[in-house]
């Protein structure tokens, strides 16, 4: 189904390795509300989503997802590669080196691994939308965060990039709901599920 291009859908190009950065913005690939829960949770609900132009922006914001959560990959791997052990060892990406030296590993800044119960699939149409429009805000959110605490330029241009996409994947979440809103009518609109419950509560 995909046609991999062997580039980032935005250049990374860091010049100075700095392990403690590595440390706060892995979060974005493995945490809570980062790049691979966001890809596993929109590629997921479409397979439930009765809607085919619904299924169509799942599978176009989860796609785009896989290629978000490659560039994080490629920031992490460029803040850590070349590291000497004194660089390591005086730096927050100490823990992280003994479990898994400078392989990405998807984790939580607070060092917590990934977790599917980092994502929902409810297979309910307006369930599953108002938690894609939950989720691109918090990371909105949190790319925000990162940007407050991130000076170097060459991390924080992907970083601003990540975030607009977010903001972009919003917006297409809210045409989601709104595509929903039309094809369901009010006596089933937030009482039952399509899927199921057709011809109740007429």
């Amino acid at each position: 189904m995909w046609q991999y291009e062997k580039k980032l859908q935005y250049p990374v190009r860091i010049k100075n390795p700095n392990p403690d950065l590595a440390r706060l913005i892995i979060t974005q690939l493995g945490g809570p509300d980062g790049e691979l829960g966001a890809s596993m949770r929109y590629l997921n609900q479409r397979y439930s989503m009765p809607y085919s132009k619904i299924t169509g922006i799942l599978t176009d914001v989860g796609t785009e997802e896989l290629a978000h959560l490659e560039m994080v990959a490629a920031i992490i791997y460029q803040l850590t590669r070349n590291l000497s052990p004194d660089e390591i060892a005086k730096s927050d990406f100490a823990p992280y080196f003994v479990d898994h030296t400078t392989g990405v590993y998807p984790v939580a800044a607070s060092g917590v691994p990934f977790d599917a119960t980092c994502f929902a699939s409810k297979g309910d149409v307006l369930t599953d939308i108002h938690e894609d429009l939950a989720a691109e805000q918090k990371a909105r959110t949190t790319y925000d965060n990162l940007l407050r605490l991130v000076d170097d330029p060459d991390v924080r241009d992907p970083l601003k990039f990540l975030r607009a996409r977010e903001i972009v994947h919003y917006q297409r979440f809210g045409d989601a709901l709104r595509i929903a809103q039309d094809q369901l009518d009010c006596s089933n609109f937030y009482m039952t599920n399509p899927a199921f419950d057709k011809g109740r509560n007429k």
